[in-house]
Order: C-alpha cells, then sequence, then structure tokens
C-alpha cells in the first residue's frame, strides 16, 4: 500500500462540476492498494499517518501530529501509485488492487481513520472520475510504502 500525503492549507474533490467533499487545514492522503495489501497494511499506514508529525509547534518546528493541532483529512482512492513504469512508456497497474480486494481495504482505512477523528475525516468516491484541488501548504509532500517499513 503506497500513500502520498500532503499538508494543505485546504483541499476538495469535485465530481461533475461538483464539489464533493472539502476540507480545510489538514492532509490530503492518496491511497494506492496493491494486489498485495491485507489489512495490517491498513493499520500500520493509518497508525503512521495519523502521528506523522509534520505540522508546526509554536517554535515553527515540524513537531506535531495531525491529531496534535485538531486536522482534517481527505482520503482519495488512487491506484495509479501503483504504476510500474520500467518497461516503455505506457505505465502498467498490474499491481494494483481489484475492486473485491481493494473495496475493502479502503473501506477499512477510512473507517479506521474516522475511529481516531471523526467528522473530520472526508472521501473522495471510489472509481470516480475526480478532480482534486489543494492548497499544499509548505509544500510538505510525503510518500510511504508499507512494504518499506524498516
Amino acid at each position: 500500500m503506497k500513500i502520498v500525503v500532503q499538508r494543505v492549507k485546504s483541499s476538495s474533490i469535485e465530481i461533475n462540476k461538483k464539489i464533493v467533499s472539502k476540507i480545510n487545514f489538514g492532509l490530503l492522503i492518496l491511497l494506492g492498494i496493491s494486489v498485495n495489501d491485507d489489512i495490517g497494511d491498513v493499520e500500520w499506514l493509518v497508525k503512521k499517518t495519523l502521528n506523522l508529525r509534520i505540522f508546526d509547534d509554536s517554535d515553527g518546528v515540524m513537531n506535531k501530529s495531525l491529531v496534535e493541532i485538531g486536522g482534517e483529512i481527505l482520503i482519495v482512492s488512487q491506484f495509479t501509485l501503483l504504476a510500474l513504469t520500467k518497461k516503455g512508456n505506457r505505465p502498467s497497474y498490474i499491481n494494483s488492487a481489484k475492486h473485491d480486494l481493494a473495496v475493502p481495504l479502503y473501506e477499512k482505512f477510512i473507517k479506521l481513520t474516522k475511529d481516531k477523528l471523526g467528522t473530520k475525516v472526508k472521501t473522495g468516491v471510489f472509481g470516480a472520475d475526480m478532480k482534486i484541488s489543494l492548497v499544499n501548504d509548505g509544500p510538505v509532500t510525503i510518500i510511504i510504502d508499507s512494504k518499506n517499513k524498516e
């Protein structure tokens, strides 16, 4: 499982020219689920994401987590994070999980995040064509792969 974490001043998702989700200060999470992922990957990534110390403390040092600052989170499924690009110019998505595996893991990621943050969690629509807007704060953008824990 791979995620791209972006610290944002704001972010929103538009589907069919209508805003369906919007957050203010917090994190935009792009979530890619692979064929090799399981509940352990979800649990590890949720814990890592919510405790990632990338928000400024009173001294301007990135020393606080999303939980500590009371921020919001926007979670978006993005199978293209699993693209293989070694051969040719057309990415292969063979490692991206199919719906029957990806949807339950995506939903579990959302549930575990909501268990900790409640209504501060917003989402995209799995499989939809989404237009994502964001104001990246910093910029701070971090890529985390659950298969590279060490």
